[in-house]
């Protein structure tokens, strides 16, 4: 499985990435091995997540998850 995601930062910014293992991911961020933007911002909570059968389709979502306004993006993670 691949997977879509949305963390929140200690800052109150939010981090979208992907990956196909969800549970390491998150802990690499918070053990400040993951993206160079949350390492300093650490600890970060995972807020919202989409699943998905490829790395292709898990990528995709995550740059249109990029493009959008941070208002949008805490829409999705409110409609959870």
């Amino acid at each position: 499985m691949n997977y879509t995601y949305i963390v929140r930062c200690s800052d109150g910014t939010l981090y979208t990435g992907w990956t196909n293992n969800l549970e390491k991911r998150i802990k690499d961020h918070n053990d400040g091995k993951g993206a160079k933007y949350t390492k300093p911002r650490r600890p970060v909570v995972l807020v919202y997540y989409e699943e998905f059968s490829t790395k292709e389709e898990a990528m995709r979502r995550e740059w249109e998850i990029k493009q959008m306004s941070r208002r949008d993006k805490l829409a999705i993670v409110e409609r959870g």
